[in-house]
C-alpha cells in the first residue's frame, strides 16, 4: 500500500502547483482506463457537440462516471482522497469527469490555467479546486507532454483574456519554470486547476489518451460547467463515501453529453 499521507504532496502543491504519485493504479487497470477513454472519445467524435477542440488535432470529451469501469477505484483511492480532504476539506466535491486526447499533429497550446481565479487563490493563497490526471499511456518526449509553470497557481490574472490566458509578454517567463512530465501508465498526476500550463507538439503516431477528474472545494462553483449524471442502479451502486461527494443528477437514461466547457483561447492553439 503506498504512503498516502498528504504532508509531502500538500507542500508540493503551496510550492509547485502539482504533484504526483507514482505507480497509483496498475498496469492492467490502466488497460481498460485506456480502452474505455478511447471508446468514450470514438463515440464522442461522431456526434455534434461530443467533443470540443482544444487545439489542433486535440480533443476534450467529458464522459458520464459509468463509462468508466475504474470509476469506483479512482475515487476512493486512499492517496487520491487524502488529499482532496487534506486541500479542500471534509466536503470535497467530484465534479468533473472526462479526458483529453491529442494525435499526432497537436501542436502547442497558448500558456493557460483552467478557469479564472478566484479571490480565495490568490489573496488568501488557498487552493479550491484540484485536476487530477491519468495517462493512458507511458508519455515520451514525441508524444506532446504537459508542461508545466511551477508555482504560478497564486497569480491573480485579473488583465489576462478570459483571466484565464496571460499575455505574451509573459511567456518567457514561464518558460524559465516549466518542466515537463513524463508520466508513466499508473501515476496519478494532482495540481491547481490554476497552475499555469499547456499542451507541447505531438509528433508520435500514437495517441495520448489522459482522464481528467476535477473536485472542488465546497461553493467553488464548477459543477454547473459539468452536469455529471449517472442512473439510478449505478448511484445505488456506489459506496456511500463516493454517493456524499460525487455532485450528480440521477436519470433513468444516460443522454449523450454535449460538452459545456469550451475554451475558446484553446481551440486554434498557440500563436505562431
Amino acid at each position: 500500500m503506498k504512503d498516502v499521507a498528504p504532508d509531502a504532496a500538500v507542500r508540493a502543491l503551496v510550492e509547485d502547483g502539482i504533484t504526483a504519485c507514482k505507480g497509483a493504479f496498475p498496469r492492467a487497470w490502466v488497460e481498460d482506463l485506456r480502452e474505455d477513454m478511447m471508446t468514450a472519445f470514438w463515440d464522442a467524435i461522431q456526434r455534434p457537440g461530443g467533443a470540443v477542440g482544444r487545439g489542433p488535432r486535440r480533443w476534450y470529451v467529458e464522459a458520464h462516471p459509468q463509462a468508466f469501469r475504474g470509476f469506483v477505484d479512482l475515487v476512493t483511492h486512499p492517496w487520491i482522497t487524502a488529499l482532496c480532504e487534506a486541500v479542500l476539506g471534509p466536503d470535497y466535491e467530484i465534479v468533473e469527469i472526462g479526458l483529453d486526447v491529442p494525435f499526432q499533429g497537436a501542436q502547442y497550446q497558448p500558456w493557460h490555467r483552467d478557469f479564472p481565479a478566484p479571490p480565495a487563490s490568490y489573496e488568501q493563497h488557498r487552493i479550491t479546486s484540484l485536476a487530477f490526471n491519468l495517462t493512458g499511456v507511458d508519455v515520451t518526449p514525441d508524444m506532446g507532454p504537459l508542461e508545466v509553470a511551477h508555482g504560478t497557481q497564486w497569480e491573480a490574472g485579473l488583465d489576462w483574456q478570459a483571466g484565464m490566458f496571460p499575455p505574451d509578454s509573459e511567456f518567457p517567463r514561464y518558460e524559465a519554470r516549466a518542466v515537463r512530465k513524463y508520466p508513466q501508465a499508473g501515476d496519478v498526476s494532482c495540481r491547481s486547476a490554476l497552475t499555469i500550463h499547456r499542451g507541447t507538439a505531438h509528433g508520435s503516431p500514437v495517441a495520448r489518451p489522459v482522464l481528467v477528474l476535477g473536485v472542488d472545494a465546497p461553493g467553488a462553483g464548477h459543477a454547473a460547467l459539468h452536469d455529471l449524471t449517472v442512473t439510478p442502479d449505478f448511484h445505488a451502486a456506489l459506496p456511500e463515501s463516493v454517493r456524499r461527494h460525487l455532485v450528480c443528477r440521477v436519470v433513468d437514461r444516460l443522454e449523450p453529453i454535449v460538452q459545456k466547457h469550451q475554451i475558446e483561447g484553446l481551440a486554434m492553439g498557440a500563436k505562431a
